[in-house]
C-alpha cells in the first residue's frame, strides 16, 4: 500500500512533536486529524494558551483538530471512528485507552526519546545524561496496555557528547525522530516490519520517572563527574539547584553549567573556594566542581564572572 494513502491520526502536545507533524503534512502524508490537549489558561494574566501541536496544525491547514478532556469520552471516540483511521501516531501525549490505540487498522505507534527498553517513562532525555550514558536515541513502538512496553518497530542512535545538556540533546532527538517516524510509516504501509517484543520485567533496565523540583537538589558529597552530569541532565530546565548559606541567610541558586577538576583537599563537601573575580569552586567528594553559569533567585542567568561583579563571597558562605 502507498504510505501516503494511509489515513493518519496524529496525537501530541509539546514542541517535541511538531517537526514530525510538519514533515508528515509537508511530505504529502494524509493526516486526517490532530488530537491534542484542550486550551488552558497559563502565564501572567492566565491568557488562554494553545498547545504547540495545535498551533502547528492550524498553520498547516489541518481542519480536524480534536481536544478531548477525557480520551474515553463517547463523542471523541465516535469522532475518531468517523475518520476511519488506518494508523495512529503518538508523540509526547497522554496514555491512550485501548479503545483509541486499537482503533486504526494498522494500530498506533509511539515515538519515544530513548533506546527502549531503557528509560521507559516521562523523562528519558534527562536520565540518560544524569546517568552518564555515552549514547541514546529514539524508538518507535506499537502501543499496548503498558506504558512504553510495546513491540519495537525501529530505532536510531546518537552519541551523547560531553558538552550536551538536555536542551541540545532534546533538539537533536526531536529532529532525528522525524526521520524515524517517516521510516516507520513507510515500513508499516509495505508490511516490512517484524516488531521486536520488549522484555517486560528486568531489574537491570533503568527507568525514566518524571522529575520534580525536590529531586533537582545537588548533593555535593557525590563524585564531581556525577554532579556535573546531574547539572547537564537538568539544564536548562528544570535546572539543578542548591542553597547558598551564610549564617541564618539562605539564597537558592540554579546551576546550568559546571565542570569538574580532580583535586586533593580536606574541605567539607559544599565548601566554596573563590577569587571573587572569575571562579567559584565547590568542594565535592573527589575534587571541586567549578560553576560556569548560574542564577540567583530573582536574577537572570549569567556566567560566574558576571555574577561576581555584584556578589562578594567570603569564607562564611557555603553550599
Amino acid at each position: 500500500m502507498n504510505a501516503k494513502q494511509l489515513r493518519i491520526v496524529f496525537m501530541g502536545t509539546p514542541e517535541f512533536a511538531v517537526p514530525s507533524l510538519r514533515a508528515l503534512v509537508e511530505g504529502g502524508y494524509n493526516v486526517v486529524a490532530v488530537v491534542t490537549t484542550p486550551d488552558k489558561p497559563a502565564g501572567r494574566g492566565l491568557k488562554i494558551q494553545e498547545s504547540d501541536v495545535k498551533r502547528a496544525a492550524l498553520e498547516l491547514g489541518i481542519e480536524c483538530i480534536l481536544q478531548p478532556e477525557k480520551l474515553r469520552d463517547e463523542a471523541f471516540v465516535e469522532a475518531l471512528r468517523e475518520l476511519r483511521p488506518d494508523l495512529g501516531i503518538v508523540i509526547a501525549f497522554r496514555m491512550l485507552p485501548e479503545i483509541v490505540w486499537a482503533m486504526p487498522r494498522f494500530g498506533t505507534f509511539n515515538l519515544h526519546a530513548s533506546l527502549l527498553p531503557e528509560y521507559r517513562g516521562a523523562a528519558p532525555i534527562n536520565w540518560a545524561i544524569i546517568n552518564g550514558d555515552k549514547q541514546t536515541g529514539v524508538t518507535t513502538f506499537l502501543l499496548n496496555h503498558e506504558i512504553d512496553k510495546g513491540a519495537i518497530i525501529g530505532r536510531r542512535v546518537t552519541p551523547i557528547e560531553a558538552e550536551d545538556n538536555v536542551g541540545t540533546l532534546y533538539d537533536r532527538l526531536m529532529n532525528m525522530g522525524t526521520g524515524l517516524v517517516i521510516e516507520s510509516i513507510e515500513r508499516i504501509a509495505t508490511g516490512d516490519i517484524t516488531p521486536e517484543e520488549q522484555p517486560q520485567e528486568d531489574g537491570n533496565l533503568r527507568p525514566a520517572p518524571k522529575i520534580f523540583k525536590e529531586n533537582c537538589r545537588i548533593d555535593w558529597s557525590l563524585d564531581g563527574e556525577r554532579i556535573v552530569n546531574f547539572v547537564r541532565g537538568l539544564s536548562p530546565y528544570p535546572a539543578a539547584w542548591s542553597t547558598l548559606h551564610r549564617g541564618d541567610k539562605e539564597l537558592p541558586v540554579k546551576i546550568f553549567k559546571a565542570h569538574f577538576e580532580a583535586r586533593s583537599h580536606s574541605a567539607e563537601a559544599g565548601t566554596i573556594f573563590t577569587d571573587n573575580k572569575n571562579r567559584i569552586e565547590v568542594a565535592c567528594n573527589n575534587g571541586v566542581v567549578s560553576l560556569d553559569e548560574l542564577q540567583l533567585a530573582g536574577k537572570k542567568r549569567m556566567p560566574v564572572r558576571d555574577l561576581l561583579l555584584g556578589l562578594r563571597l567570603d569564607e562564611q558562605y557555603r553550599f
